[in-house]
């Protein structure tokens, strides 16, 4: 009874959806008051009845009813309650219900805190909005419905995808949904200042923190899933610049250009027709990667799906709401003309700099990822791009916003006096060079990527504490900490963003750099050495799992005859599935991760082993976090809850509907 609700409940959210599109577009349009009001509930009661056919589907994989082919097809009567729950959401129907509830949960709050926007832009704002889930929700109903029944159900289901049954990914999608999704709420902020041909200051200040959410989520998200791949894949990378990896990458670096971007249209009301252009482009990506992950065009470990005919209706997706937005941007080009005006030598120009470095850095990246398919379908080669290119093409553009970062945020708006910049960071940029040269002496003879990264690291960090310190101005040690907490939170956010952002590039430079691989055979009881450290395959045993048989070994790792720890790498067999899994054991330390792997059993006894010690590996996730809890820092910021100067002003006459 519960999952016919549901399913009910998934039909009259569409229908909700069809009228938080059409009543507030058309009553915005017409100046009809009642139709713009009817948006709200609109949007509140979809999202509503999304969430009761989403607690549906969770109640069918909780109770294991496998009536239901999505559960039959992702469960297991013998799988943790965890996974139970998390295989919801591991597999193409049911992430696209979790996606279409996050475009219902966005729409809802914009209904709930959009006081502060003119009326008829929150109408449209709604609106469209309302347009992104009718096209997502039709694309669900009618072509991956979560609530087929099967007619003959069988006693137990096939199992989730072992790779998927981990705390990591258990939380990953979830977060970079959050973050995709997000991105519709600055692509419907775009749209509606299109229809209604104004882009301002206020509408600067509103997109903002719709943007930061949706950054902030994707930084998280990005973040876990590359943890995962780190100690769950068993290879010991971070970052494989796999096609699914790179299609949630290319909306963050857009992202994060177009929060810069709406900076400078909040302050100076210059970057107007770039800003836009990036709030749909930011989503653009989004939708592009919900195509790479589930048409099978590109091969991905991550792939949810490998339908054809699916990515044909995503792809019609993506051209209607890419197509009809750039049509409506190129229509409406007059309308964006900018006021403010700057030199070259600015903070706007520092902005725009950094708009055109990330955002080629997206294109670069978006290349590499589908010139396997354009190749194959022009050319009819089949080739690969993979690492090597990803690294020399990408890491320049990384190196110039790193070097550009600390001398933006210290120009002066309109304006700048370069000498004067610079003035306060030569002591910095000594001190960051000097410990590279530090960095180089200790690793003589290695490579210069680390040295690279611990100039650019040394400068970001410091950077901000110049920008915190001229902040503070002069006086006494106690004024300037007075005045240092009276700072807003997007101050304090900037900063902490941008150190963040630096610990990473290091993160990634000394693992980079410095890792060494052991790969060996080894018999039990053997001792070998690799660099320090004395690592002895004690014991190799097999047990059981909750759902799975592993062949777990025991390894005991010493340095100088000292204990260092007592590892348990394990192979895994999932029964159900039929498909093995490896399981990394990891000594984490906060200079270096000792990474210890188990292989197959060898003809002579022995068993494969892979050593990995990774320095400042987790650096690297601990800069992610870092960056995000600046981004909440600056959403925090009480000015985004606050209305903008001109939203009563510029509030629209309307008369209600006859």
């Amino acid at each position: 009874m519960i999952i016919e609700l549901g399913h009910f409940a998934l039909i009259l959210g569409f229908v909700m959806a069809v009228l938080q599109c059409a009543l507030p577009l058309v009553g915005a349009q017409k100046g009809w008051r009642g139709f713009m009001a009817a948006g709200e509930p609109a949007a509140q009661a979809q999202f509503l009845f999304l969430l009761f056919a989403f607690g549906a589907i969770t109640w069918g994989f909780v109770s294991s009813d496998f009536s239901l082919r999505l559960v039959t097809m992702n469960s297991h009567t013998a799988k943790p309650m965890l996974y139970k729950i998390t295989g919801v959401w591991g597999n193409h129907e049911g992430s696209m219900l979790l996606w279409c509830l996050i475009l219902a949960f966005y729409a809802a709050l914009a209904a709930w805190f959009g006081g502060n926007l003119t009326e008829t832009l929150r109408a449209r704002v709604i609106g469209v909005q309302g347009a992104i889930s009718v096209a997502f929700l039709g694309f669900l109903i009618f072509t991956s419905n979560p609530f087929w029944r099967l007619e003959m159900p069988p006693l137990n289901g096939e199992d989730l995808n072992p790779l998927l049954q981990d705390p990591g990914l258990a939380f990953h999608p979830p977060f970079l949904y959050l973050g995709y999704v997000g991105l519709s709420m600055a692509f419907s902020f775009a749209v509606a200042a299109l229809i209604e041909g104004r882009v301002d200051a206020a509408w600067g200040r509103w997109v903002r923190p719709w943007t930061l959410v949706a950054w902030v989520f994707l930084t998280i998200g990005i973040a876990l899933g590359s943890w995962w791949a780190y100690y769950e894949l068993g290879w010991g990378g971070f970052w494989f610049w796999d096609p699914v990896e790179n299609a949630s990458f290319m909306p963050w670096l857009i992202a994060a250009a177009l929060l810069h971007s709406a900076i400078v249209v909040e302050k100076r009301e210059a970057l107007k027709s770039w800003t836009i252009l990036l709030a749909i482009l930011a989503f653009g990506f989004s939708l592009i990667g919900a195509f790479i992950v589930r048409s099978g065009v590109l091969t991905s470990v991550h792939a949810f799906a490998n339908d054809p005919e699916r990515g044909v209706y995503l792809l019609a997706i993506t051209g209607v709401f890419m197509g009809g937005a750039l049509t409506l941007y190129a229509a409406r080009a007059s309308a964006l003309e900018a006021k403010g005006i700057f030199s070259l030598t600015s903070r706007e120009t520092a902005l725009v700099a950094n708009n055109v470095l990330l955002a080629v850095a997206a294109f670069v990246v978006f290349v590499g990822t589908v010139w396997p398919l354009v190749a194959e379908m022009a050319f009819d080669r089949k080739l690969s791009v993979g690492a090597p290119f990803f690294n020399a093409a990408f890491t320049p553009f990384m190196v110039a916003l790193a070097l550009l970062l600390p001398i933006g945020t210290l120009m002066p708006w309109k304006r700048a006096r370069m000498g004067r910049v610079m003035g306060q960071l030569w002591g910095i940029m000594a001190l960051s060079i000097a410990l590279g040269g530090l960095v180089w002496v200790m690793r003589t003879g290695g490579s210069m990527l680390a040295p690279i990264g611990a100039v650019l690291a040394a400068w970001l960090v410091l950077g901000t504490l110049v920008d915190l310190k001229t902040r503070a101005g002069r006086g006494d040690l106690s004024s300037r900490a007075r005045r240092l907490g009276k700072l807003p939170r997007a101050d304090w956010g900037r900063a902490v963003a941008h150190a963040g952002f630096g610990i990473t590039i290091f993160g990634v430079a000394a693992l980079t750099a410095w890792q060494v691989e052991d790969i060996r055979v080894a018999q039990v009881g053997e001792t070998f050495t690799v660099a320090p450290y004395e690592i002895t395959l004690a014991s190799v045993e097999e047990s059981q799992g909750p759902n799975y048989a592993t062949t777990m070994a025991r390894m005991e790792v010493t340095r100088n005859g000292d204990p260092v720890a007592t590892l348990y790498p394990e192979k895994r067999l999932y029964p159900v599935a039929r498909m093995p899994t490896t399981e990394a054991a990891i000594d984490n330390g906060i200079l270096r991760d000792l990474y210890l792997v188990i292989g197959d059993p060898q003809n002579n006894g022995g068993w494969a082993v892979r050593t990995y010690i990774k320095p400042f590996a987790n650096w690297i996730w601990a800069g992610a976090i870092i960056m995000a809890i600046g981004g909440g820092l600056s959403l925090s910021d009480r000015r985004h809850r606050v209305a903008a100067g001109a939203a009563k002003a510029h509030r629209t006459k309307a008369v209600p509907a006859e």
